[in-house]
């Protein structure tokens, strides 16, 4: 699909809009869409100049394309998806044949395929982890449903009276009526570490792996790190077309789908105006009067919502005076960063697996190829980045998506999209105490993962004909990603459902009236799934229909 809203294109803008929201991202564009759907005038205003926030797609070589941050779909709601009409904007979406690919030390491990293909596979490594799979499958899939059922709820918050008691009490229900074996896995989930949870299940450090990746991704820790389980979880409760906890590949890259909601937005009479970062929001009477762009420009409005991650807007964006004293010491300590690097590159041919050798497309090319043999390997790998910055033997997520999308690179080329882990936020200093940067050492890491590829596909490097580099100060830099969060906070227990991002505030509403959290940094978090934005939109037009009957 053509990248319609660009630097170019902008949409005639109200000059006193009822809502305006900060950044054009999925979730902004959720939100105004739901917003202007129920009569209200909205206006987005997004940095860039182009829409859609970390879910774009870019040419960066000549006649190659491919999604730059966000690069995989499977969390975006089904609700969303149907109430956007994206299947008749062109929304399609490839599933991968089989899950994961694992190129290990003379031998590999496929996952997914079905159940049946699945415990043979692991039955090549331990015959009790074969017989254990269905069951554990079944118990993830119980907790993951309990995780569907909130995803497009708001929170509960304390103080909430008797509506918020109502709200926590039906929010509960689905999770106390559960059996107390699958009970006490969602415990376990939500508290322990990913090591601590697999290593109840299996027994071969390969098939822990193959799960335990999952734990690593966008988080700063390893499978060993507390809380890391809920983060494996968090990846499993999407669905691709019905199909649930698939991954897929969408036709045209990420920026397609934002280009499509894009589409729905102006239809339903969203102002979209590019190029206009957000300088400030605008206080009056203690309560958000609007914003000020960065070339001057004032737009009051009476609801400002932002799509903006929480350690932005207010630490940049939000007067310091305009917030009590607690909560400027909770964000203070709200974390963020989640050692991600994010590489495109444009390929002249396949890669050739040592395991699996053959530049002829087959279908672990289709899969998402991990390189994380075993859960040291990943706990080194963060050891090694909280130490020296970055770790020199990475976990490496690659996808080849040209494989099913031909729009995306030159007949008989291909691109490949690498998500790696462990890159610190901020590297730690030299020895002598001078600081480092990710500007001086960004090639050196890209080296580094491109190394580790080559390692197990030799030619790889040699076939790469262009790269695209986001390290985490690119990924801020570009994205607003504070800290190269593509989660916008991190996702532990206690910056999760009514504490996220801070206990009090887990319904969107932040404590400056008028002013809405409508991003990953609000439940249910990361990913893109759509339901911040529409779970925004809910909370802004409740308070409207509270306030018009006071009025």
């Amino acid at each position: 699909m053509s990248e319609i809203f660009t630097a170019t294109k902008h949409t005639n803008a109200p000059a006193r809009p009822d809502v305006v929201i900060v950044g054009g991202g999925h979730n902004g564009l959720v939100c105004a869409f739901y917003l202007a759907r129920a009569g209200l005038t909205v206006r987005i205003c997004e940095a860039r100049g182009v829409i859609g926030g970390a879910a774009v797609t870019e040419e960066f070589a000549p006649g190659f394309r491919n999604s730059a941050a966000s690069y995989t779909v499977s969390l975006l709601q089904p609700r969303v998806i149907a109430d956007m009409g994206l299947p008749a904007r062109g929304y399609r979406v490839i599933e991968r044949p089989v899950s994961n690919f694992l190129p290990l030390d003379g031998d590999s491990l496929t996952l997914g395929g079905g159940m049946a293909r699945t415990q043979a596979e692991f039955a090549r490594f331990s015959a009790r982890d074969g017989e254990a799979y269905p069951a554990y499958d079944a118990a993830l899939e119980k907790v993951a449903d309990v995780l569907r059922g909130l995803a497009l709820k708001i929170p509960p918050g304390p103080g909430g009276g008797a509506a918020g008691f109502g709200r926590a009490l039906a929010q509960g229900w689905p999770l106390a009526k559960l059996p107390r074996d699958v009970q006490r896995d969602a415990l376990e989930l939500f508290t322990r570490s990913a090591r601590e949870f697999l290593d109840g299940w299996f027994e071969n450090e390969h098939i822990k792996a193959a799960f335990a990746f999952d734990s690593v991704v966008g988080n700063w820790g390893g499978p060993s790190t507390p809380g890391s389980a809920y983060v494996l979880l968090h990846h499993v409760f999407g669905e691709v077309n019905g199909r649930k906890g698939a991954w897929g590949h969408v036709i045209g890259g990420m920026g397609a789908i934002t280009q499509m909601m894009a589409q729905a937005c102006v239809e339903a009479g969203v102002a979209i105006t590019l190029d206009a970062p957000v300088a400030e929001v605008l206080v009056d009477g203690g309560r958000a009067a609007g914003v000020r762009l960065a070339s001057g420009e004032a737009i009051p409005a009476g609801t400002v919502v932002a799509n903006v991650g929480p350690a932005l807007l207010f630490a940049k964006l939000v007067p310091a005076d305009a917030l009590d004293a607690d909560f400027r010491k909770r964000m203070a300590g709200f974390k963020t960063g989640s050692g991600s690097f994010r590489m495109n590159v444009a390929l002249s041919e396949l890669p050739s697996f040592t395991v699996k050798p053959g530049r002829a497309a087959a279908e672990h090319h289709h899969a998402g190829i991990v390189i994380a043999p075993t859960m040291d390997y990943m706990d080194t790998a963060f050891a090694d980045a909280q130490a020296q910055g970055w770790s020199k033997a990475p976990v490496v997520e690659m996808l080849i998506p040209s494989l099913v999308d031909d729009s995306l690179a030159p007949e008989g080329a291909h691109v490949a999209s690498l998500f790696c882990q462990h890159f610190a936020p901020t590297l730690p200093p030299n020895a002598d105490g001078s600081p480092r940067s990710w500007d001086d050492e960004r090639e050196a890491a890209a080296d580094a993962i491109v190394a580790t590829v080559d390692a197990h596909a030799p030619g790889f490097a040699q076939s790469i004909v262009a790269r695209q580099i986001h390290s985490p100060l690119d990924l801020e830099r570009k994205f607003g990603l504070v800290g190269g969060d593509i989660f916008h906070g991190r996702m532990s227990l206690d910056q999760l459902w009514s504490a996220r991002p801070v206990l009090g505030h887990g319904d969107h509403r932040m404590p400056l009236k008028g002013l809405y959290l409508c991003g990953a940094g609000a439940h249910p978090g990361g990913g893109v799934t759509g339901a911040p934005g529409h779970n925004a939109a809910r909370a802004v037009l409740a308070d409207r229909r509270w306030w018009n009957r006071r009025r």
